[in-house]
């Protein structure tokens, strides 16, 4: 059991931690604390929700809906690892729980994981525990497919919240231990995510997994999206320049630009091969006394058995 922490004291925990924290609006003192107070904290609750695109599904935890005012939760963690603070203090999240696992929770007394809970149960979980809801998914992603980057921002948020207000990883629950009648987090095993915080709470916040204790890992966070960012959309990779080329194709895609350069070095390839066997006959004509006509033949002889041996087109020449 724990006081609530103040908005920028969870920022710098949050921080601390390596969490990449994006602000949204007047997160700080956005909540439903006009319906009553808001703590003493116990615990953390994670979700999911069911949502497309990470812009929309931030905007429906933070707005809620028509039947169910937001905020939904406190932060929604993206697929790409990003942590969007949507609210701080009371929120509509959690719904009614059991009472007894809320017990279980402010004693941190259960093994692997709280009793089951059961039907009906009328605790709420709204002003008792800070949830930070796993990020935008759609309806149709199978079970296990949670992005590395999200599941790793998931355990350092937890850890950020346990370190900050004293608690052990036991104090971290999912929606579905919590009520009988919800499944989230889909894709989390949650005896497994409370073992990975319980082992960053181990190590200093700043701690990153395969790197010494007080480095900064530089690929933390770093999305397959980001490297294709970094490599393709710079100005450094744009396509060929010449007026010829950008006609036929003004956007360069990464995947026409590769085959560009395939054909280029075919060509120089080829180019290189009636060089090399000009050059081989005039080396043959030296020091014969043949004249420049029979020269020229030779050369020309040498040049067209290139052609026909690498089968260039004579317009490449």
């Amino acid at each position: 059991m724990a006081a609530p922490l103040a908005a920028e004291r969870l920022l710098q925990a949050l921080r601390a931690e390596g969490v990449h924290v994006v602000e949204a609006g007047n997160w700080r003192t956005h909540n439903r604390n006009s319906k009553g107070p808001w703590g003493p904290l116990n615990g953390s609750i994670v979700h999911h929700t069911v949502t497309r695109g990470t812009a929309s599904t931030v905007r429906i935890v933070r707005d809620g809906y028509s039947d169910l005012p937001g905020p939904l939760c406190h932060g929604m963690i993206a697929k790409d690892g990003r942590v969007h603070l949507v609210g701080w203090g009371r929120t509509n999240h959690a719904g009614g729980g059991d009472p007894r696992v809320l017990e279980q929770v402010v004693a941190e007394s259960y093994s692997s994981s709280p009793t089951p809970p059961t039907p009906r149960q009328r605790q709420r979980g709204g002003r008792r525990c800070p949830l930070l809801r796993v990020g935008a998914r759609e309806p149709r992603r199978r079970q296990g497919s949670l992005a590395g980057c999200q599941y790793d921002a998931i355990v350092r948020v937890q850890a950020a919240l346990c370190r900050a207000h004293g608690w052990s990883a036991k104090s971290v629950i999912g929606h579905r231990e919590w009520s009988s009648d919800k499944v989230d987090p889909r894709g989390i095993d949650m005896p497994r995510l409370r073992a990975d915080v319980a082992e960053r709470l181990k190590h200093p916040a700043s701690w990153n997994p395969g790197t010494g204790p007080n480095e900064e890992d530089p690929m933390a966070g770093i999305t397959k999206r980001d490297i294709f960012d970094a490599v393709w959309k710079t100005d450094a990779i744009g396509g060929p320049k010449d007026a010829a080329d950008h006609s036929t194709n003004p956007t360069w895609q990464p995947q026409s630009i590769l085959k560009d350069m395939q054909a280029r070095i075919r060509s120089m390839d080829k180019r290189m091969a009636v060089q090399t066997a000009a050059i081989t006959a005039l080396a043959g004509q030296v020091g014969t006394g043949a004249d420049t006509r029979t020269v020229v033949s030779a050369v020309e002889a040498a040049i067209q058995r290139a052609v026909t041996d690498a089968n260039i087109n004579t317009r490449e020449i």
